[in-house]
């Protein structure tokens, strides 16, 4: 992540960088504290574009854009054109929280057994699905961008597509994390010409401190800046994504050999069309008197970070000692996921939603804490029926969650107007595929259905379907004290989002950590599963002692990546991303 190209709005191709102006310098470390507006994300460039933006005018919402249109250049393994997101807004004027679910979406001729095998009625294996067109959704982030600067932003999407445009043109600087995803999606990319021409040069990674240009790219920006987003949705980008989709472009003599058959995808040019924005009520619920808000269904996020919290505040965690606060934190996780697998997709009820973040079931899960034992895992959720007296558990099994890539941002402006936004292409390098001429990977998303039913003999809730937009973890958040933002934070890691959030909530809110603090504390997943994955810090530091407690570690060398702001007394403004993990991210504030 630690690249930075020099910020120019004017595209000029082939020319030495330009210094950085003055009273605008560049941000390159994980805090900065200041006024008039910040930004965090996982790259400095993409940071300072953002920071240059609300420099001109701009406001949260179009600095967020320029922010993740610039990220699908330089983070194009993680986020990007061809994937998709969920968009959270506070708008000051209202003081209301609103969102943009812009999920990728299966194409009308998926069927719940897209993903198992007719020959031998066995699921793909997982990389099979996913470097193929078959795992392909309709991508939604374009038309989240458009979506966004037309309902809240001050500049236009052509302008906040601009910077980015020029990025592309001019290059950036390969960083260590960069080359190290390409090369763990070496044998994925060779499969693909367009793939390896642009990310596999001579048939290596780039190497450490090159340039890597991606004209096809800002093409494809310029293309979609002069013509709209139709140009993608239904016109000739979006003719290409469908030739990708439906024929990949597999290279005739791959570099290194692939041991999976190549499917074709059904994406076809009315999935294109049809594809829109929706813009549910987030979720809320109110934990010791700061108000949460998240996404709602097709993202699990908001449930079940709000679920958890409900149960965890029926425990004083600030009067506990560590060994305690970390193993109600642990145990509170598992049951809200055990209700998350069984619940939540894309056409849950929102009753059902609302009612998993009640507080007579968060005390019914609550009950199922024992403070001097952790619980055999899986753990079985719980019936939200509006019926709680007892400890009920109903039946249902645990769901496989793939996805360790997506990317995430964090703005705040002048006005008091916050944006948070997670997106994503799902895996690290998408489905492989680089759509011909056009510069950017399409997104693996539908492979975060579940292949086969999970729950026995009750329903699935994430099993594909046409039209469908299968299950998300990912977690923006915005919390509110008073009415105003307190704290705004996200990060990408898969299933592990939710207890990113969740674990960052507690040790600011509950701990006494200081918001660099929390983000920098090691950090433990509890998905309902048999072990607890922890960061080796977490597993050297509490982890004995919760050991003590019948919790088990598998270790994992980082979890998340997060990046926040918390809004302080008097309009200053704390902006934190990463100091360590994914190689540091890059925060910063106007002034």
């Amino acid at each position: 992540m630690r690249r930075l190209v020099p910020l120019v709005l004017i595209p000029v191709l082939l020319v030495p960088a330009a210094p950085a102006q003055a009273g605008a310098p560049p941000a390159t470390g994980p805090t900065a504290s200041g006024y008039g507006g910040a930004v965090s994300s996982v790259d400095p460039t993409a940071t300072a574009v953002g920071l240059e933006v609300l420099r001109r005018g701009g406001n949260a919402v179009d600095a967020a854009v320029a922010v993740a249109a610039t990220l699908g250049v330089t983070e194009p393994f993680s986020a990007g054109i061809g994937g998709g997101g969920f968009f959270v807004y506070y708008d000051a004027r209202s003081g209301r929280v609103s969102t943009l679910d812009g999920r990728e979406t299966a194409p009308r001729s998926m069927t719940q057994t897209a993903f198992v095998n007719p020959a031998t009625g066995q699921p793909y294996a997982f990389q099979e699905a996913r470097v193929s067109g078959l795992s392909a959704g309709v991508p939604g982030s374009l038309a989240t961008w458009d979506t966004a600067v037309r309902r809240w932003g001050k500049r236009s999407l052509a302008t906040n597509l601009a910077p980015a445009t020029d990025v592309a043109r001019r290059g950036f600087t390969v960083d260590q994390t960069f080359a190290t995803q390409v090369n763990d999606n070496a044998a994925a990319f060779a499969q693909f010409t367009p793939t390896a021409a642009l990310f596999l040069p001579g048939g290596q990674p780039p190497a450490v401190g090159s340039t890597l240009r991606n004209p096809d790219l800002a093409a494809t920006y310029d293309l979609v800046a002069r013509r709209g987003i139709d140009a993608f949705y239904g016109g000739e980008v979006g003719r290409d994504i469908v030739q990708a989709v439906q024929h990949p472009p597999v290279a005739a003599a791959p570099s290194r050999p692939w041991q999976y058959e190549i499917r074709p995808g059904g994406m076809t040019l009315a999935d294109l069309r049809a594809y829109e924005v929706r813009q549910p009520a987030p979720t809320h619920m109110v934990y010791r008197g700061y108000d949460v808000y998240g996404m709602a269904t097709p993202s699990s996020g908001g449930s079940t970070v709000g679920e958890a919290l409900n149960i965890l505040e029926r425990s004083d965690l600030g009067s506990l000692d560590r060994t305690q606060a970390l193993h109600r934190y642990l145990e509170a996780s598992a049951l809200a996921f055990a209700d998350r697998n069984r619940y939540v997709g894309d056409y849950t009820p929102r009753r059902l939603l609302d009612a998993l973040l009640t507080n007579g079931f968060a005390a019914e899960r609550a009950c199922r804490i024992d403070p001097l034992h952790a619980a055999t895992k899986p753990v079985p959720p719980g019936d939200p029926d509006g019926r709680y007296d007892t400890c009920a558990t109903t039946t249902g099994g645990a769901s496989t969650d793939y996805g360790k890539s997506t990317t995430n941002l964090t703005v705040a402006d002048k006005w008091g107007n916050v944006v948070e936004y997670t997106l994503t292409i799902e895996q690290i390098g998408g489905n492989g595929i680089v759509v011909p001429g056009r510069g950017f990977l399409l997104n693996n998303e539908l492979t975060d259905f579940n292949f086969t039913n999970t729950q026995g003999t009750a329903d699935d809730p994430n099993l594909p379907g046409p039209g469908k937009r299968p299950r998300s973890s990912m977690a923006p958040t915005i919390v509110l004290r008073d009415g105003h933002p307190f704290l705004a934070l996200g990060s990408p890691g898969g299933s592990t989002i939710i207890t990113t959030v969740l674990q960052i909530l507690i040790n600011r809110i509950d701990l006494g950590m200081t918001l660099p603090e929390a983000l920098a504390a090691p950090r433990a997943t509890q998905r309902n599963t048999a072990a607890v994955v922890a960061e080796p810090a977490f597993i050297a530091g509490p982890g004995p002692a919760l050991g003590a407690l019948g919790h088990t570690f598998t270790p994992m060398a980082e979890i998340g990546a997060a990046t926040a702001i918390e809004f302080l007394p008097r309009g200053k403004l704390l902006a934190c991303a990463e100091p360590v993990r994914r190689g540091t991210g890059s925060a910063g504030t106007v002034r």
